[in-house]
């Protein structure tokens, strides 16, 4: 490995999240509302996305300069077809020490045993609520609960377990479902970390009083089942740990609003059509694929994704609470195009 990358903070290259489709079967109004995806949207032809070969290619490359942790996003990842190919071409590379996924977990029950032959690690479903009519609300498309449930036994029964279940709050939305969905997985090994509405992209109205702080959260879940703060398992770790007290698992809150944790991020983010983006909130990104498919060599796309990172100094979330907490004027990348 070559010596590992730091940006102009200081902050090591250690995780890499790679959108392999933009397209979902889901219309979360956080993500992909369905007045703006409509069925006339057009997402991106076959021939601007990245191939699995260069997914492959470039990993390499970004595992070189210290990547040790990979996602697969989308978009919904396993809407792309042929998936398990890519997961296992990933999870041949000698220096990927942590394979994961994130998913809505719709698809999950047909998917998920190839997925664990292919090599992958860890799976992450993302669950907002357990309440159907809130669920359905909230997915845009009026899929039931129950076809997600059956995506995380199915994953479990393939060996994934435990799980990470993410829930996006929303005050006004899905706020009083949290303590349910935490007594939901209470007991089961699986690990629901509760998301601060954050404003991703351009599109989802995103307003400050909609966050509901981690810390209500917290408080909501502990007056219910009572948990105490714990140390988290790997510097950078997104997400604050919070035991149950009766020894019978842990949640997790990330706070990236009123708890901002820029200082410790070590994200990268490799868009469906082969752009880098270095922080989530990013207005532009980088081409890769345009170098890529011109001919460009290994050390000529190495040299221009360590300038990249070596020039990287984002704090987008430090400094929206640190001024206004409003949403700023200028344009964002989508989440969708990035995964999250």
């Amino acid at each position: 490995m070559m010596n590992a990358a730091t940006d102009t903070l200081g902050r090591p290259l250690r995780d890499l999240r790679i959108s392999v489709t933009d397209r979902c079967n889901f219309r979360c109004p956080y993500c992909m509302p369905a007045e703006v995806f409509g069925e006339n949207y057009t997402f991106l032809p076959r021939a601007e996305i990245l191939t699995f070969e260069e997914i492959v290619r470039l990993t390499r490359l970004f595992v070189g300069l210290g990547v040790r942790k990979a996602r697969i996003t989308g978009g919904e990842p396993l809407l792309r077809r042929e998936l398990q190919a890519l997961i296992r071409r990933l999870a041949a590379i000698d220096g990927v020490e942590d394979l994961t996924l994130t998913t809505n977990g719709y698809l999950l029950p047909r998917a998920v045993g190839g997925l664990r032959e292919a090599g992958l690690h860890r799976i992450t479903v993302s669950l907002d609520s357990l309440d159907e009519d809130v669920f359905k609300l909230l997915n845009g498309r009026g899929y039931q609960v129950a076809q997600v449930l059956e995506g995380i036994r199915a994953a479990e029964a393939a060996g994934f377990a435990p799980l990470k279940i993410n829930a996006v709050v929303q005050r006004g939305v899905n706020d009083h479902t949290v303590v349910d969905l935490a007594r939901h997985f209470h007991g089961t090994g699986h690990i629901v970390r509760f998301i601060e509405y954050m404003d991703v992209g351009n599109r989802n109205g995103w307003r400050l009083d909609q966050v509901v702080p981690a810390a209500e959260i917290v408080q909501r879940i502990h007056e219910e089942m009572p948990v105490a703060a714990v140390a988290p398992n790997y510097p950078g770790e997104v997400a604050r740990r919070f035991r149950y007290l009766d020894g019978s698992g842990e949640i997790g809150v990330i706070a990236s609003v009123t708890q901002p944790f820029c200082g410790d991020c070590t994200r990268a983010r490799l868009s469906t059509d082969g752009k880098v983006y270095t922080c989530l909130f990013a207005g532009t990104g980088v081409d890769l694929r345009g170098p890529l498919r011109s001919g460009a060599s290994d050390g000529e796309l190495l040299a221009t994704v360590t300038e990249i990172w070596e020039g990287r100094e984002d704090r987008y979330s430090e400094l929206r609470t640190a001024e206004t907490a409003e949403m700023p004027s200028f344009s964002k990348v989508e989440m969708y195009q990035i995964g999250g």
